[in-house]
């Protein structure tokens, strides 16, 4: 079942503008988000007030104004000094709780959606593209979701304290702060590009110590240690290259930013303290101070906010590359299907066509068997023959182009494929482990399957014995891919989790292929076991490890060539005869 925040977002996202998104992905905790904005304002406030009130303490003095103002400014500001940090803790809590509950929710519908795609899309669609997706494109929206909160306030608070205060100094700030801002937004272009160049260098960097490393026993075994060495200090050089280019712009930068804020500093202090002299528009030696403090403060805000927008644009970028996700249209459709509660295993294949979309032609042409319930049927030819599409038929992750498959007489299309696969299993040619113990790869999806069972399982399939002498039995991990065990190991353990299931229909896709002899033949007493009363279509390309099939299906550019046991095909002298001579040769 989908979960509860996934079928909104599935259904609202349509290739909408991405701010209506994040809207839409906030909406939930909008309260909680206005109460942030709310308690940063407050905590923020400081930043903005610092430079009124000490125009005010400074007009006390100057204009020998009651005392008690200097002692009212000097408390107003040490309390909201001393609140700054319960207000932060509690801003914290309610801007970044909503916005990492915001990207939890992201994940949870990206991978939701990922389980709803069809098979066609991940295989066209990269696993790294995809994780990139759930890890860096989240992260990134939820960083644009953060930024620009101080920077807005102090800039909006700073220029309604200039309201009320001097309000003849609005229309100043208003054109010479943004103008100044413009001005080191322009200069900081150039760094952008600097560093752009210099991160190229740094990855490319990376690349080259990767490859190097990989490439250590090649070079040592042909004596190129001095070519691998001359490659990467080309790399060395071209970095050292691009970081003092980056170091130098950097610096200039640093200081015609620092000259050009000091210089519009002085020039509008110049010009406050002029006018106060002359006691023009009644502006105060406070005022000239406040003036000068709330400049610097409001062109560094709009800087910052000017700097923002490659992140912003970035963010933004990020949440129409999570709606491709989102919106893709290649779902399994089993929606209002009919479920599967009982499965014999007979399968009918009627004229079954099948075409990619790729390339338009057809993988499979004019296929029709009939399989009888526990069966074996071995598909076997050349490369390309299509008998991986026959498989993926069986499986439902693709539908037939025309014809009809059946399941005990049932149309599959009418079918829901979920409930189908209850009584499915499928070792694949490279086993797939996740980084977890034996006992949780084995019983992978069965919660109820006690150790007895996982045992049982493991013994039928020839595992028991090299589980045993495992330091930690069936709590042995088994690392990243089943890295920590043996082909023919993680082979049986597949054969395993297969077997525990007691599947009705059960596919076997160049299940011993990658073996050597010995495991080859633990795995084959397994796959007997496995094979005893299921319906069972086994790919193979070694000829020999199908022999014993009721039936084997030669095929040949996407049709059934011959159909027909071992025996049977050899007295013929036709396709499978010609296959099985040129392995004995």
């Amino acid at each position: 079942m989908a979960s509860p925040w996934e079928r909104p977002l599935d259904h609202r996202y349509r290739g909408e503008h991405p701010i209506r998104t994040l809207a839409y992905l906030l909406r939930a905790d909008r309260r909680r988000l206005l109460a942030a904005v709310a308690v940063f304002t407050v905590k923020h406030s400081p930043v903005w007030l610092l430079p009124l009130i000490t125009a005010s303490i400074i007009d006390t003095v100057v204009e020998h104004q009651p005392i008690s103002r200097l002692w009212t400014s000097t408390g107003l500001i040490l309390f909201i000094l001393l609140i700054n940090y319960p207000l932060h803790v509690l801003y914290v809590r309610l801007l970044y709780g909503s916005v990492r509950r915001m990207g939890t929710t992201l994940r949870s519908a990206l991978c939701t959606r990922m389980q709803q795609l069809s098979i066609g899309y991940h295989s066209r669609v990269s696993a790294g593209v995809l994780q990139a997706k759930v890890v860096r494109d989240v992260e990134t929206v939820e960083q644009t979701a953060e930024i620009g909160l101080g920077a807005t306030t102090v800039l909006t608070g700073g220029l309604v304290i200039i309201a009320v205060r001097t309000p003849e100094f609005l229309p100043v700030f208003l054109v010479v702060v943004p103008a100044a801002a413009l001005l080191v937004a322009r200069l900081r272009a150039r760094l952008r590009t600097h560093n752009e160049h210099f991160r190229h260098e740094v990855e490319t960097l990376s690349s080259r110590v990767t490859e190097m490393t990989r490439l250590i026993p090649v070079t040592r075994a042909h004596g190129l240690e001095g070519n691998a060495l001359r490659r990467m200090n080309g790399t060395l050089n071209r970095l050292l290259t691009s970081g003092l280019r980056l170091d130098l712009v950097n610096g200039r930068f640093g200081s015609l930013a620092w000259v050009v804020l000091n210089v519009v500093g002085v020039l509008v202090l110049a010009g406050a303290a002029i006018l106060s002299y002359h006691g023009v528009w009644g502006v105060t030696a406070g005022d000239v101070v406040m003036l000068s403090a709330l400049l610097t403060t409001l062109t560094n805000s709009t800087t910052t906010l000017a700097g923002l927008a490659p992140v912003i644009t970035k963010g933004l970028e990020s949440v129409r590359s999570v709606g491709e996700v989102l919106q893709a249209p290649e779902l399994e459709d089993n929606e209002g299907k009919a479920e599967l509660t009982a499965l014999r295993g007979a399968v009918t294949f009627e004229q079954v066509d099948h075409a990619y979309e790729t390339d338009g032609r057809s993988a499979v042409r004019d296929f029709t068997l009939d399989v009888a319930p526990g069966e074996t049927i071995a598909l076997v030819g050349a490369s390309g023959a299509g008998k991986s599409t026959v498989l993926n038929l069986v499986i439902g992750f693709i539908r037939p182009t025309s014809g009809r498959l059946l399941l005990d007489g049932a149309d599959m299309n009418a079918l829901d494929l979920r409930t189908y696969r209850r009584f499915l299993s499928v070792v694949p040619q490279e086993s797939i482990l996740f980084d977890g113990t034996i006992r949780e790869n084995v019983a992978y999806g069965m919660d109820d399957a006690d150790e007895e069972t996982v045992r049982a399982a493991l013994r039928d399939a020839n595992a028991l014995e090299f589980v045993d002498r495992l330091p930690e039995g069936l709590d042995t991990l088994v690392g990243e891919h089943g890295a920590r065990l043996s082909g023919g190991q993680r082979q049986r353990l597949a054969i395993a989790r297969a077997l525990i299931r007691d599947p009705k229909v059960q596919v076997l896709d160049e299940a011993t292929s990658a073996l050597d002899t010995r495991s080859e033949a633990l795995v084959q007493q397994a796959l007997a076991r496995l094979l005893h009363g299921r319906t069972t279509f086994v790919v193979a390309h070694r000829l020999s490890t199908v022999q014993g099939a009721d039936r084997i299906v030669v095929m040949g550019d996407g049709r059934i060539e011959e159909i027909g046991s071992h025996e049977e095909l050899l007295r013929r002298g036709g396709a499978y005869t010609a296959l099985h001579s040129g392995q004995i040769a």
